[in-house]
């Protein structure tokens, strides 16, 4: 099945689960698709030889006992180190293989990254699979462009003016549809995002809303009780039981929503 295309909320557990395991990791990946989650959300950064490697920050420093920034190493060097001082840092292709049957979330972290990212995506099965996210609207478009047929994110500009017509309560451009998915934060700074609003506007012009990071159980009620189209977690775990409870759990290898805690794996 291609990214999003089931009926239910998307449960798509952030970093791979990064309350769970440590973040990126295969661990985390493969911890989270046991729960039965087939969305994965990951970072990409470049190396300094070139490869793509799941990791968020632009430095090595607080996840794992090495000093500088990821483009100054090659995966070589990054490969003798340890995330949380427990799991090596994976490829993104080395993630894409392990999980054949999960869909990935990608955070476009590094501008560099484009360019070997496309020849990524080019492969054969791996555009269906794959949502493309990050900061840049340029960027973003510059991948929807060489490999057609990818799904996309809103860019920053984009989907900043799409929160800012939801707040105003007018109705967003349909110029704004840059990419099939919104990845809404749950606040802006300290300011709520009025995301019962949003999810109206962005569906008038045919965008789906996810939003992110939604840790507590009550937050999960309220967003999915507003109609947002998916839901990225630290905790899902968390996030299974509550859709579960709501008759919307969508486990890996099914084709309709699990309608009651019963009949869940």
């Amino acid at each position: 099945m291609a990214y999003g295309s089931e009926p239910a909320p998307l449960a798509l557990a952030h970093r791979g689960g990064a309350a769970l395991a440590p973040e990126n990791t295969l661990a985390a990946f493969g911890l989270s698709s046991a729960l039965g989650l087939r969305y994965l959300e990951t970072d990409v950064r470049l190396t300094s030889d070139g490869q793509l490697v799941c990791f968020h920050d632009a430095t090595l420093d607080r996840v794992t006992d090495g000093r500088g920034e990821v483009r100054h190493h090659d995966l070589a060097a990054l490969r003798r180190l340890r995330v949380h001082g427990r799991e090596p840092v994976p490829t993104l292709a080395e993630a894409l293989e392990a999980f054949p049957d999960a869909r990935f979330t990608i955070d476009l972290k590094d501008r560099a990254a484009i360019a070997p990212l496309v020849q990524l995506l080019r492969r054969r099965g791996i555009r269906e699979r794959v949502c493309l996210a990050g900061a840049w609207d340029g960027a973003l478009a510059t991948v929807r462009r060489e490999v057609p047929g990818v799904r996309t994110a809103l860019g920053w500009r984009s989907l900043s003016a799409l929160v800012s017509s939801s707040r105003t309560g007018a109705r967003p451009s349909p110029r704004l549809a840059t990419g099939e998915f919104a990845h809404v934060p749950l606040r802006l700074g300290r300011v709520p995002v009025f995301v019962e609003r949003l999810v109206e506007g962005a569906h008038r012009i045919g965008v789906r809303v996810v939003v992110w990071s939604v840790d507590d159980v009550p937050d999960m009620h309220r967003v999915l009780d507003a109609g947002v189209d998916g839901v990225i977690t630290d905790r899902p775990d968390l996030l299974r039981e509550v859709l579960i409870a709501r008759g919307q759990w969508l486990p890996a290898g099914a084709r309709a929503p699990v309608r009651t805690p019963a009949a869940a794996p």
